[in-house]
């Protein structure tokens, strides 16, 4: 298939970026660090988000959602990427909404997704215990009681967990750490006895949390999906969740590049501009090629996971391993052709590539992915 935008996803995309560009530029990000602000982004701009429709793309319309795909929701958040735009699109509007929206039942659906669409509700997936990307390697247990289940263990890097309304908790109700089968997702109330949460900032001045659970009472009505079968489930929220980080990666890169060339052409020295030195032009060119391979894998990706084409798993590994790995070389390019501003932090320079580190490790880094994709394609 043709990878362009259809009209309407070019008409969602130039609102998307008007809007960032206004109400959630750099800047915005920066006065939240700087403040320290206690939620890590603003609530009344996410609610203006979702009324635009963005909270509920990938939820159906029963649920006041838009009954859209990851390619519509892709290109809002390639645009957030461009400006750094802190919001719970990959914590709320992807990772905890598909859980539900994939594995619950019509009673959870409802009780909650509506809040969700419309801005009300925030969502958090807690899964990893290890510091390294591992969606197995799952050790908290659920053990069985007279009326459901009791949940103990430590989940860590819990993204915008410090102020998620409902956890959306993977544990083992049998096998061992590592082991595929023997998960199950539970629906945590964060406020239930025995809950800790801790918050954490990241070195992007974006939030995750650690997640303590002692205990922990579980009805057997807060299951979602499958009970031992919840790795099918968690499968299908990260696939979601990997490509949607990688449409944020490239609008991330696009950003930086654009940011670099426009420096390369008007800093001069000896008279001329920067970008005339044949050594920063060959540099230039090879991010060009590195950008351009990363856009057109990032639209198949979206679009691969849309129509559960088979062995989409190794399109959204390969767009995730390529964005990972030329989210690094550019920022570090783009940081290194700047000069010494841009190792100060009143260059925006340095922001970007604090992102595409935090966002590289997150969901599996290059390595990670290289390694997911050799596997799947019998190597």
């Amino acid at each position: 298939m043709s990878l362009v935008l259809t009209e309407e996803q070019s008409l969602l995309k130039e609102t998307a970026a008007e809007f960032v560009q206004e109400k959630a530029p750099v800047a915005h990000l920066r006065e939240l660090r700087d403040r320290q602000d206690a939620t890590g982004f603003s609530r009344s701009l996410w609610k203006e988000m979702a009324e635009l429709g963005w909270s509920g793309i990938l939820l159906p319309e029963e649920h006041g959602g838009s009954d859209l795909g990851l390619a519509e929701l892709g290109v809002v958040l390639e645009e957030c990427g461009r400006t750094l735009a802190p919001y719970p699109f990959l914590s709320t509007a992807v990772l905890g909404a598909s859980a539900i929206a994939l594995g619950g039942s019509a009673a959870q659906q409802q009780a909650i997704l509506p809040g969700v669409c419309a801005g009300e509700t925030l969502l958090a997936l807690a899964f990893q215990e290890k510091p390294r990307f591992a969606p197995y390697d799952i050790a908290t247990q659920a053990k069985a009681t007279a009326d459901g289940y009791a949940l103990s263990g430590e989940k860590v890097f819990v993204l915008d967990g410090h102020v998620a309304d409902h956890l959306i908790v993977a544990a083992r109700t049998s096998g061992a750490a590592g082991d595929r089968a023997g998960l199950t997702l539970f629906l945590v109330d964060p406020a239930a006895s025995g809950v800790g949460v801790t918050r954490t900032s990241m070195v992007d001045s974006r939030n995750a949390a650690r997640i303590r659970l002692e205990n922990v009472a579980v009805s057997s009505d807060r299951v979602l999906g499958e009970a031992d079968a919840g790795a099918d489930l968690l499968d299908a929220v990260i696939e979601r969740g990997t490509v949607a980080l990688s449409a944020e990666l490239l609008g991330l890169i696009h950003e930086v590049f654009d940011r670099t060339v426009t420096y390369l052409k008007e800093r001069q020295q000896f008279g001329v501009p920067i970008g005339s030195f044949q050594a920063l032009k060959h540099r230039a060119a090879d991010m060009f090629c590195e950008v351009e391979l990363s856009h057109s894998i990032v639209l198949d990706a979206l679009r691969a996971v849309d129509e559960e084409r088979p062995h989409r798993e190794r399109i959204v590994s390969a767009a995730k391993a390529r964005c990972s790995d030329t989210a690094g070389l550019v920022t570090r390019e783009g940081l290194q052709m700047h000069g010494g501003i841009g190792m100060t932090d009143e260059e925006e320079i340095g922001l970007f590539l604090k992102r595409a580190k935090a966002a590289e490790l997150t969901l599996g880094d290059g390595t990670y992915h290289r390694d997911r994709f050799a596997r799947l394609t019998g190597f």
